[in-house]
């Protein structure tokens, strides 16, 4: 009987060794658990980078936006301001019929023959370019000569078009300027194949660079471009 019990003893505490053998298996998992931890991280790191780079391009868009808008509204003002002319620049021009003879626009404008015109630096569209100069008692530009085209020529930008005075409010080729000046045939400076379209009914200056001349196209009204203003000079 004591024999048995010590047996049993003996073999409770060879098991108890091949269990403690066996127990370092288990800091193993933990081993492999912690080496993956480097990847998940790596992981994160790239996707709050990707997240932060697209915060930081919505963020420029929405400052170029803003700041474009910003940009339109001081223009705007500056309009505004312009409307009001309440300074005339004078010059002498010397005429051979009657001597040298005065002549002055509002500030800011320039003179030629019996005229003064205002480049605007912004764009609207044909009806709103109309209303801003009737807001300076005058009107869109009208070309009656050759000498006239060529002086509004030297005085704009290549690289932008202008509206001009001229349009065909019903789009039945009945062109009319915004002054009531009958329209002349024998006395236009439209682009080769122009004007080319019914539905474009408002007239622009503009430089093609194709044809290497400036020279008036239709065009659709609601477009933003800038406009000429002109009105009779102040004597």
């Amino acid at each position: 009987m004591a024999s048995e019990i010590t047996y049993a003893e003996v073999r409770f505490k060879n098991e108890s060794k091949s269990s403690d053998t066996n127990s370092p298996a288990a800091p193993k998992e933990k081993i492999t658990r912690h080496q993956s931890n480097p990847d998940f991280l790596i992981l994160l790191f790239v996707s709050l980078l990707i997240l932060f780079l697209l915060l930081a391009i919505s963020f420029c868009v929405a400052f170029i936006i803003f700041f474009q808008k910003y940009s339109h509204l001081l223009e705007e003002k500056n309009t505004v301001r312009q409307l009001n002319h309440t300074e005339l620049e004078c010059i002498k021009d010397h005429s051979p019929m009657e001597g040298k003879v005065w002549s002055c626009c509002p500030k800011n404008w320039k003179s030629f023959s019996s005229h003064c015109y205002f480049f605007s630096t912004y764009s609207k569209s044909w009806s709103k370019s109309e209303e801003d100069c009737s807001r300076m008692q005058a009107h869109l530009l009208v070309i009656n000569t050759k000498e006239e085209q060529d002086f509004v020529i030297k005085n704009v930008h290549p690289s932008y078009a202008y509206y001009i005075g001229l349009s065909d409010p019903e789009g039945q080729n009945h062109w009319q300027w915004a002054d009531q000046t009958p329209y002349n045939q024998s006395a236009t400076f439209w682009h080769p194949g122009e004007p080319s379209d019914i539905k474009e009914r408002c007239v622009l200056l503009n430089y093609r660079a194709y044809d290497i001349s400036w020279g008036w196209n239709d065009v659709l009204c609601d477009g933003a471009q800038r406009s000429v203003c002109e009105m009779k000079i102040y004597l």
